[in-house]
């Protein structure tokens, strides 16, 4: 990998395992397996995705609902293996993908800060050190004390994003998560991301909005059916995606 290349996606693929038919419980799923009954079928999930990025370049990733982009983002951040290809990377990553899914609902927001912040490779040191600003960012109050069965998913959201944000990566993954929380809190957590983005991190952005993605990156790249259609600069390949869309619509 070249010096200045931060990320670096090579003929990337993903291969998931179908069940042919529904199987309605354990009891069955056993039978049939022990039966030899269970058939499947593969599905490429994604397929020959390369790209890279050099550092503080910022990337949109655009595509409909099944393209993909959860995905190519789980297999970059290391929580899905490919079944083919590589990811290089050289920096420290954050990806804000499912906010707060580590969560615990027994437990105080609070004692999720520690649960979660560990999840995310912080130390209880260092968690300990920024409670009190992730605590104020998330404008919990009292809240934090309260167990989070009592949130609503939007105060779940809130706490999941000020405890991932409380470190400046190098690279910073962002799936949607622009949209947590009420109009006024949205507009805080904008500022956040941008002022990161101010201080040169690379980022990969998924969004179904063209005017997010134009306004936060640089360049971007198009999933269809787990397949790389366009990739270059903002400008060239959002008009290919508007177009695209209007031809389906």
């Amino acid at each position: 990998m070249k010096k200045d290349t931060i990320l670096r996606v090579e003929n990337v693929g993903i291969r998931f395992r179908m069940a042919n038919q529904k199987v309605d419980s354990l009891k069955d799923y056993v039978i049939k397996m022990a039966k030899r009954e269970l058939r499947y079928r593969e599905f490429w999930a994604l397929k020959d995705i390369t790209f890279q990025l050099k550092a503080g370049e910022r990337l949109g990733i655009l595509g409909l609902n099944g393209a993909g982009k959860s995905t190519l983002l789980k297999i970059i951040a290391g929580v899905l293996k490919p079944s083919e290809g590589s990811v290089q990377l050289n920096g420290k990553i954050v990806p804000l993908l499912e906010l707060g899914a580590g969560f615990d609902g027994q437990y105080t927001g609070a004692e999720n800060i520690f649960l979660y912040g560990a999840m995310l490779g912080y130390s209880k040191a260092f968690l300990k050190e920024k409670f009190d600003e992730i605590v104020e960012f998330s404008e919990l109050g009292d809240f934090i004390n309260v167990p989070l069965k009592n949130y609503s998913s939007g105060m779940k959201a809130r706490l999941g994003f000020s405890i991932a944000t409380i470190v400046e990566p190098e690279i910073l993954i962002l799936d949607e998560v622009l949209s947590v929380g009420d109009a006024k809190f949205k507009k805080k957590s904008e500022k956040k991301i941008k002022d990161m983005f101010d201080k040169g991190i690379t980022v990969l952005f998924v969004s179904h909005s063209i005017g997010q993605v134009r306004s936060l990156c640089d360049k971007a790249i198009i999933l269809e059916k787990g397949r790389l259609i366009a990739q270059g600069d903002v400008e060239t390949v959002t008009a290919i995606y508007e177009e695209n869309i209007n031809k389906i619509t």
